[in-house]
């Protein structure tokens, strides 16, 4: 299959790009894709919340009142968790929220993603996404080209001025390749993608 190319400067096509039809038709998986997605949330959780129960709270080894004659009701410690200062019931421990996703999942997770991106005109191919000059009101000004208002741009490596043009615009994400995830090319309304870096995700996903 082919997209069409186009001049980051202007946003006039320049030529044709050939794309795996493999990778770049298959149908979108919904289930597969929210599991992926869920997964790399979980893997960013830090999972170091953890609180005292009764065993861990310090205090509470003698016996607070004798058993009978009282009134009251029976205690053993004062560290029970309906007693104030007493412990947490089911406290929670650090723990790690990772889930296993297979490599042949992800592939197939991201190659569903970028064929949607494709089938509805999300995603952008640009000849390169090179800023001669670190300077916002410039890329804003290219970017309007594409009538986008919440875009994310891929390129193969992060340039400087790219990096300084992008960063104080709220609605353009910027990302390379090595760290782009599912959940970002989700998230925004268009992809603009360079054609280097296109090819290398599309050698990725082989």
């Amino acid at each position: 299959m082919e997209v069409q190319i186009h001049s980051f400067a202007n946003g006039n096509p320049t030529g044709n790009l050939d794309l795996s039809e493999d990778i770049f038709t298959r149908p979108y998986n919904e289930p597969l894709i929210h599991q992926v997605v869920t997964a790399y949330f979980a893997g960013g959780r830090r999972g170091t919340k953890a609180n005292k129960s009764r065993a861990a709270v310090r205090g509470g080894g003698a016996k607070p009142f004798r058993q009978k004659g009282l009134g009251r009701a029976r205690a053993g410690t004062i560290r029970s968790p309906i007693w104030r200062g007493g412990g947490v019931t089911f406290a929670a421990r650090p723990r790690s929220y990772n889930k296993k996703v297979n490599r042949k999942m992800y592939r197939h997770a991201m190659c569903s993603i970028f064929s949607e991106l494709v089938r509805a005109e999300r995603l952008v191919v640009v000849d390169s996404c090179e800023m001669s000059e670190p300077k916002t009101k410039a890329l804003e000004s290219v970017l309007k080209n594409f009538s986008v208002k919440d875009v994310l741009i891929v390129v193969e490596d992060v340039t400087e001025n790219l990096y300084l043009s992008a960063r104080n615009l709220y609605w353009v994400g910027l990302v390379d390749v090595a760290t782009i995830d599912p959940a970002m090319l989700l998230a925004f309304e268009k992809v603009v993608i360079s054609k280097t870096a296109l090819a290398r995700i599309e050698g990725q996903l082989k």
